[in-house]
């Protein structure tokens, strides 16, 4: 086995770029869950795992698009299998698009990048000066709140969780709730908490939707509430996906769900910004672009820097092929 990637990050979070995987289907949702249990997952899990990748790497495959309206499609994964949506990756895929000349672009100006993803179709919109990208909008799918104040018994005490979509479903909460805060020193315990709280209510009604393939927590959101700038609200947040990964950047997808909350109650109005903060202190800043009849199409502005390309290889009696988490 010998793939080779092209490594990124968005606001310190991972994207590992990797074409010509073996996916099959008629549209990406569709490749999406045939890779699920097909040829590409034992890619997914050499390339993300542990000796060649860690815990929280991240990632997708290229493929073709699910009609000639978009530039290509991708497969988001990470350690625990394929995920619905990433505005992380949305965002360093623009770069890269770019940067490859994957699409024709103005080297002064906006290009448009159209990329198809299991949750629908989504752009990014990169910003050049004289070819230098100064920063990249994505713009999700509809995004909208699923369930207001959720009652849920925890092993930090009892909360009230909202829940929202924004390509996947999100619970989210104060991290002041579990008394907690959004600080590195409390990462173990708002990873064990996000872990309780996703598969707690996994299986609730209102994280059902009405396509099955996006049903589920895919994350929680724990949040500080940093009071208002001049523009609008200001956040700081760490989302903790899958069975317990955690976004490094303030989580692109997760940002769109969150500005969909905020949307709905109004701290968040037409025409504000919101500055949403990681637990590492990088920043993505978002807006609505536009309210629809169910919810709001959000975007998200930040930027993406490539770290290096890789080519990985599978010696001859490596006895981890499929590579291993301690998480």
């Amino acid at each position: 086995m010998r793939w080779s990637t092209e490594d990124w990050h968005t606001a310190g979070e991972p994207f590992r770029i990797v074409e010509g995987v073996p996916t099959h289907g008629a549209t990406v949702a569709e490749r999406r869950i045939e890779a699920i249990a097909g040829e590409a997952d034992a890619v997914r899990r050499f390339l993300c795992l542990e000796p060649r990748g860690h815990d929280d790497m991240y990632g997708g495959f290229i493929t073709p698009p699910d009609d000639a309206g978009a530039d290509f499609g991708v497969l988001f994964w990470h350690k625990d299998g394929f995920s619905t949506a990433c505005g992380h990756g949305t965002i360093a895929l623009g770069a890269w698009a770019v940067r490859t000349g994957r699409v024709p672009n103005t080297p002064n100006g906006v290009t448009i990048v159209t990329i198809d993803v299991p949750s629908g179709r989504v752009q990014a919109l990169v910003r050049q000066s004289d070819g230098r990208i100064d920063e990249i909008v994505f713009r999700n799918v509809e995004s909208r709140v699923l369930a207001r104040g959720i009652p849920l018994r925890t092993s930090r005490g009892d909360v009230e969780v909202d829940l929202i979509f924004g390509g996947a479903v999100y619970a989210t909460l104060p991290a002041s709730a579990v008394h907690l805060e959004v600080i590195p020193a409390h990462a173990t315990d708002l990873i064990a908490t996000g872990r309780e709280i996703k598969w707690a209510l996994d299986d609730h009604p209102s994280a059902q939707l009405a396509d099955p393939r996006l049903s589920g927590v895919y994350g929680t959101v724990l949040f500080d509430d940093l009071g208002r700038t001049d523009a609008g609200p200001r956040q700081r947040n760490v989302t903790v996906f899958a069975d317990g990964e955690v976004d490094r950047s303030p989580c692109g997808s997760g940002t769109a769900a969150r500005v969909a909350l905020l949307a709905a109650t109004g701290e968040l109005a037409d025409g504000e910004t919101l500055t949403h903060d990681s637990i590492i202190g990088t920043r993505f800043h978002a807006r609505i672009a536009e309210r629809t009849a169910v919810g709001v199409i959000p975007e998200v502005r930040g930027n993406a820097y490539r770290v290096g390309s890789c080519t990985f290889e599978l010696d001859a009696g490596d006895p981890l092929p499929d590579g291993f988490t301690l998480r």
